[in-house]
């Protein structure tokens, strides 16, 4: 990780360690695990973070903000951002967010295991994640308890694109839009 990028986890870091961002986040979080809740053959779930809740602290290259409840024991299965840089913070419980390098079509032998928990006297590096733009990424997360993650994007929203490889190739991919 570079130096430059660090201190952007730092800073989102401090951020979410507010308890006031905390308080006004934990709603949001309720509502996104009761919708899992409802939503029984989901793997996960998730609501876009106004940023007026971080009250103008974000660095200028966050766009938007998630809060996602991913199942406990899911696999959610490989995706991308190819327009939007990702930061994530293990928020609630814990789980392996694997990535790999480079843009081709994700390979099960290649992936990089990056454990993430939620305890924050543990060091940056145990608690977040940078994924950059184009990155195959796919959240591991333990049997024990749903895995409860912040994240941030360069893209607004509504402008932020997942990409999954499709069933009949890996080589080919579908998109789609958190929002709309």
């Amino acid at each position: 990780m570079t130096a430059a990028e660090r201190a952007i986890l730092v800073e989102l870091d401090q951020i979410l360690r507010s308890e006031k961002v905390r308080t006004l986040i934990r709603p949001m979080v309720e509502r996104v695990h009761a919708k899992l809740s409802r939503e029984t053959g989901a793997l996960m779930a998730w609501e876009p973070i106004p940023l007026t809740v971080y009250g103008g602290l974000l660095p200028g290259a966050i766009k938007s903000s998630w809060v996602f409840v991913l199942r406990a024991g899911a696999n959610t299965g490989a995706e991308r951002h190819p327009n939007s840089h990702q930061r994530m913070m293990s928020f609630h419980g814990s789980g392996n967010m694997e990535v790999q390098g480079g843009s081709s079509a994700p390979n099960d032998e290649r992936w990089q295991s990056n454990m993430l928990i939620s305890d924050s006297n543990t060091p940056l590096e145990k608690r977040w994640i940078s994924i950059p733009q184009n990155v195959w990424h796919q959240p591991v997360i333990s049997k024990e308890t749903d895995w409860v993650v912040v994240s941030f994007h360069t893209v607004p929203a509504e402008e932020l694109i997942e990409e999954r490889p499709e069933s009949s190739g890996q080589e080919r991919t579908k998109q789609m839009r958190y929002l709309g």
